[in-house]
């Protein structure tokens, strides 16, 4: 595998999440290894109306590790990211490091953004009237509060951005990320998503749009990716940072790598609001991209984390872009969807995903995709249900992601 000599190596030096799995990367990549689920039953009081009963609730609530009065001025998507980048901050060594802040710079993405807050504060609005507004209520709700809060936090004066690709928003956070360093306009990025939508009006407005599963049965089998009884996704919340690096700048001061970030592929549909390519051209041409932009050829690619999120029609035509990217070298690549056990993140779907791209690369093992009790048969992909060794040597992997709007990005990571 040889990536493109001439442009500037990124690789990945510290990493951060807060999920329904767990409340940091190692408490969650256990649980990810093992199969283990974090949907279940919503005891909130809204939630005996609401058309949907279930979602990936985090794991632990950000009020057990952010202070409480920072907290109480932070969306709970702001939170998310905090926590997650306090955790990718500390672990990739910055924090006791010198560096130059301006050369420090943040890519966090959110598909939504403050909708709680937003929401709340219409409520107060409506009951108590203009002057009960919270006038903390703007820079909690804008879509681009968690970047800011995380440069705040880490001190970042470069370029401090915000992708808001709906499903996504994460993966091209890191891609943009990617590309900063690549242009000279940094040497660290804080890149990933966020998201926190579990209330009343976004799962009313997914479930009646068809998009959220309606299963009443046990919730943590519910979220099932290619299953033949597959008929909606699962809402989770939480996030995820990855901190990008310039490889001449991580070894200059002694940094552990991950991996490498080797390429993106950033493509539109131009197809529907909310339904995907049936055919998947979209999609497989941001994996062409990223493949060809990275500089490896379809059987370096030993792992996919897919975006397939357990609707009837997205996971088909992922599965055809595998086919039409990989061509024979399909076969023997493992594919997992992370989403049967966190549900999805929505912005912060892409950024808890590449972390675990990142780990299965790292520690040669591809999580399972649970719940596959009858595959669909117009999948032909490897997709194991226990965790699966990958193969040792010189590979890479694929991060799938796909949003409303006909978003589609794809990032290729390298072993190191």
């Amino acid at each position: 595998m040889t990536a493109h000599p001439e442009r500037k190596r990124v690789v990945v030096t510290g990493m951060g999440t807060t999920n329904p799995l767990g409340g940091d990367v190692a408490t969650t990549w256990e649980a990810m290894v093992k199969g283990q689920s974090g949907v279940r039953h919503l005891d909130d009081e809204w939630a005996a109306e609401a058309p949907v009963k279930i979602a990936g609730r985090i794991a632990v609530e950000p009020s057990e590790v952010l202070e409480r009065v920072r907290a109480r001025r932070l969306d709970r998507s702001s939170q998310f990211a905090m926590v997650a980048a306090m955790e990718a901050w500390a672990d990739s060594g910055l924090a006791d490091a010198e560096i130059d802040h301006d050369r420090l710079g943040v890519a966090m993405a959110s598909g939504i953004g403050g909708v709680t807050t937003l929401l709340s504060n219409y409520d107060t609005l409506l009951e108590k009237g203009p002057r009960r507004v919270s006038p903390l209520a703007v820079p909690m709700l804008m879509p681009n509060a968690p970047a800011a809060q995380v440069s705040l936090y880490v001190g970042a004066r470069a370029a401090v951005n915000t992708p808001v690709s709906a499903c996504a928003s994460g993966n091209e956070g890191i891609s943009l990320a990617l590309d900063q360093i690549r242009l000279g306009r940094a040497d660290i990025v804080l890149a990933g998503g966020t998201e926190a939508a579990i209330h009343p009006l976004p799962m009313a407005a997914f479930a009646n749009m068809m998009a959220l599963s309606k299963n009443a049965g046990d919730p943590t089998t519910v979220s099932r990716p290619w299953d033949s009884a597959r008929d909606g996704f699962v809402l989770g919340e939480g996030a995820g940072v990855l901190v990008l690096e310039s490889e001449e700048h991580a070894k200059a001061r002694g940094a552990r790598i991950y991996a490498e970030v080797l390429g993106a592929g950033i493509t539109a549909d131009a197809h529907d609001i909310a339904q995907p390519d049936p055919e998947g051209r979209g999609g497989t041409r941001a994996i062409r991209r990223a493949l060809a932009e990275s500089g490896i050829e379809p059987s370096d690619v030993i792992h996919i984390n897919a975006h397939a999120t357990s609707t009837p029609q997205g996971d088909i035509a992922e599965g055809l872009m595998i086919h039409a990217t990989l061509g024979s070298h399909a076969d023997d690549v493992v594919v997992t969807s992370t989403k049967s056990m966190t549900g999805h993140l929505l912005g912060g779907a892409g950024a808890l995903e590449a972390i675990a791209t990142v780990l299965a690369l790292h520690h040669r093992v591809s999580p399972p995709t649970i719940n596959l009790d009858d595959k669909d048969p117009r999948v032909e992909l490897d997709i194991p249900t226990t965790a699966r060794d990958l193969r040792p040597g010189d590979a890479a992997a694929l991060n799938n992601s796909f949003g409303f709007g006909g978003a589609n990005v794809a990032v290729a990571f390298g072993s190191v």
